[in-house]
């Protein structure tokens, strides 16, 4: 049976649409099915149109969040209470598209365990939104090794995969590179993003770039590297000065620049202060891991006698 996870965060105008369309879709194929949706503390009528889902259909599974815990637990989540010999996990907005679903189901049943959905076509986007998903996803294939250019959380998981990937301790996840990290026989399949039909985007470009900042820290140590650099860099140019002011001194030359020695203690102090950041964020990261507190908390389940 295919699990199809499918987090929705204030999409109450696409529930019904997005199950009746997966519906549609495999039932033509005769793949057997169940669509998990998890409400992920949204704000508008998600839940109850989720409620009503579930009633229409008995394939229809829903989960609440007590609160916005974020797509990545929303995700997990899913495939926690998915009970599919494979997952597949989708947006509620169906710009992944469900047909795809069948090629990977297909592949799925060749032997394949991680069948990885790529990006052809980004669909329409705006030049600012555009410039800062590329940056974005430039900083984080440097920073995780792992080519996250054409990457998507549209993925379909063998449950060898989902044990795996639900095994690991951390509170903290980035499930676009674990899923890629833990292994298995993998494959892709490239569709075309397609574009939305109701709502609106929820990722704005100072969304787009705390999920970088945040996702570079989880899943890598590039940021506390840059701080190293920083270091060496600051000390080889400081060596040079202090060779050319000695240099200068013995020549019986005045040593001059009040502002030059004014703008290295601003630059230096801007470093230190950089620093102090980045090692502050990795440290706030580790407390919440040794706190250990769940990935997310579920307040009702609807669906297949929950």
């Amino acid at each position: 049976m295919l699990s199809v996870v499918l987090p929705a965060y204030n999409e109450e105008k696409m529930i019904q649409k997005a199950a009746d369309t997966i519906d549609r879709i495999l039932a033509a194929e005769q793949i057997e099915y169940e669509i998990v949706f998890v409400n992920d503390g949204s704000k508008d009528a998600t839940w109850e149109e989720i409620e009503k889902a579930a009633n229409r259909n008995p394939k229809v599974v829903g989960v609440r969040f007590s609160r916005n815990f974020g797509k990545e637990a929303a995700m997990l989540a899913g495939l926690a209470e998915a009970s599919g010999d494979c997952c597949a996990v989708m947006d509620c907005d169906l710009q992944h598209p469900p047909e795809t679903l069948v090629e990977m189901y297909r592949l799925w049943e060749q032997g394949y365990e991680v069948i990885e959905g790529v990006k052809r076509t980004r669909g329409k986007e705006s030049a600012l939104h555009r410039l800062s998903a590329g940056l974005f996803y430039k900083m984080i294939s440097k920073a995780v090794k792992i080519d996250m250019s054409r990457a998507s959380d549209f993925k379909l998981l063998d449950r060898r995969a989902v044990d795996a990937l639900l095994s690991l301790p951390e509170r903290n996840v980035f499930f676009r590179a674990l899923s890629s990290w833990i292994g298995f026989k993998t494959t892709s399949v490239e569709f075309d993003v397609q574009e939305r039909t109701e709502g609106e985007s929820k990722w704005s470009t100072r969304s787009l770039i705390q999920y970088a900042i945040k996702n570079i820290v989880i899943f890598s140590t590039a940021a506390l590297q840059f701080v190293t650099c920083a270091g060496v860099v600051v000390f080889v140019a400081a060596v040079l000065l202090a060779i050319q002011t000695l240099v200068r001194y013995f020549a019986g030359h005045a040593v001059e620049g009040f502002t030059t020695v004014i703008l290295l203690i601003l630059s230096i102090g801007s470093l230190v202060m950089i620093s102090l950041g980045i090692i502050g964020y990795y440290i706030g990261k580790i407390y919440e891991e040794v706190k250990g507190r769940p990935r997310y908390l579920i307040a009702k389940k609807v669906g297949k006698g929950r």
